[in-house]
C-alpha cells in the first residue's frame, strides 16, 4: 500500500510501499500525483536501478516524455539525460534553477535516479516557489504579479558546451521567451514565484540596474533554509519533482563519481496575452 511521510513543513515527501520498475496501478500513479501536487518533490528510497524503457514507462504514467535539448556524452537514448560526473562544480546545477524555462513550454516535472554515488556527497537541495512567494511582503507581491522576466539559453549556452554537453537542435532554434515572473500552477493554483538562475536573464519594463538588483535579491530569497528539503542519496533512490513549483540545486561537493539517470515530463503549449499565461504558461497536463 502507498505511504507518503512528509519530510519537512513546507516541502518533501518519502513515499513507500510501490516498486518503481513496475508498472503501476491507476489507484498508484493517482496517489502519487497527488502526493506530488501536495509536497512538490518525492523521495522513494532505494528502488531497483531502472532500466531506459523502465524509467520512459514510469514517467508516461504521468504524461508524454520530454526529449531533452541537452545530451551529454553518456546519453545514448533520446528519452534520457545521463549525468555522469567527478568535477561538477560550475557545470550549472549548482545554481538553484527550474529545469527548461527557457521555453515557451516548459517541463512539468522530472524523474532522476541515483545509480552510481560518489564515496560521499552528491546531495540535491529543493526549494519550494511557493513558500518563496508567500514569505514576500504583499507590496512587494503586488509589484512584481505585473512584471515579466527574459529566460534564454544563452545563459547556460557556453557552460553545457565547456563541460563536454552537447545540443540536439540548433540554440538559434530557442529564441528567448517572455514568462511571468508569479505563475499560477496548475493543478493547486498557488501562486509561484518563476524566476532562476540559469534561465532568467533580466526583468522587463525596468531599467537594467533595478533588473539587476530585483534579480539578486530573488536569488537570494529563494535559498532560505525554510523554503527547502535536501535528500541524501542511497543507490538506487528515485526523485520525482514538479519542475514549475520548485527549484533545484546539484551539490557539487564530491569528486569521486555520480551517475544520475533522468526522464522528463513534458509541460504544455504558451498561449494567450500576458495576463493569460499567469495561467496557461503551467497548464494541466495531467
Amino acid at each position: 500500500m502507498l505511504s507518503v511521510q512528509p519530510i519537512t513543513g513546507e516541502l518533501g515527501a518519502e513515499v513507500s510501499g510501490v516498486d518503481l520498475s513496475k508498472p503501476l496501478s491507476e489507484s498508484d500513479a493517482k496517489g502519487i500525483l497527488d502526493a506530488l501536487n501536495a509536497h512538490q518533490v518525492l523521495f522513494f528510497r532505494e528502488q531497483k536501478i531502472l532500466s531506459v524503457d523502465e524509467h520512459v514507462a514510469l514517467a508516461e504514467n504521468f504524461g508524454p516524455v520530454e526529449l531533452p535539448l541537452f545530451r551529454t556524452p553518456s546519453s545514448h537514448r533520446p528519452e534520457v539525460l545521463v549525468l555522469d560526473q567527478t568535477s561538477p562544480k560550475g557545470q550549472g546545477a549548482d545554481n538553484f534553477h527550474s529545469d527548461n524555462s527557457y521555453r515557451a513550454a516548459p517541463t512539468m516535472a522530472s524523474i532522476l535516479q541515483a545509480q552510481i554515488l560518489p564515496d560521499a556527497g552528491g546531495d540535491t537541495c529543493f526549494a519550494s516557489m511557493g513558500a518563496a512567494y508567500d514569505a514576500l511582503s504583499p507590496p512587494m507581491q503586488k509589484f512584481l504579479e505585473g512584471l515579466t522576466a527574459v529566460h534564454s539559453l544563452k545563459m547556460m549556452e557556453a557552460t553545457t558546451l565547456k563541460a563536454g554537453g552537447s545540443f540536439r537542435q540548433k540554440t538559434s532554434e530557442w529564441p528567448p521567451y517572455s514568462h511571468p515572473v508569479v505563475v499560477y500552477h496548475p493543478r493547486t493554483k498557488r501562486k509561484l514565484l518563476y524566476v532562476n538562475k540559469n534561465w532568467t536573464s533580466h526583468i522587463e519594463g525596468v531599467t537594467q540596474e533595478e533588473s539587476d538588483i530585483l534579480m539578486s535579491y530573488l536569488l537570494n530569497h529563494v535559498k532560505a533554509p525554510e523554503f527547502q528539503v535536501r535528500i541524501k542519496y542511497n543507490e538506487g533512490d528515485i526523485a520525482f519533482w514538479d519542475n514549475i513549483a520548485t527549484n533545484h540545486y546539484a551539490v557539487p561537493d564530491y569528486s569521486t563519481r555520480r551517475v544520475m539517470q533522468r526522464v522528463a515530463i513534458q509541460g504544455p503549449e504558451i498561449t494567450g496575452t500576458v495576463a493569460g499565461r499567469l495561467h496557461d504558461v503551467v497548464a494541466d497536463v495531467s
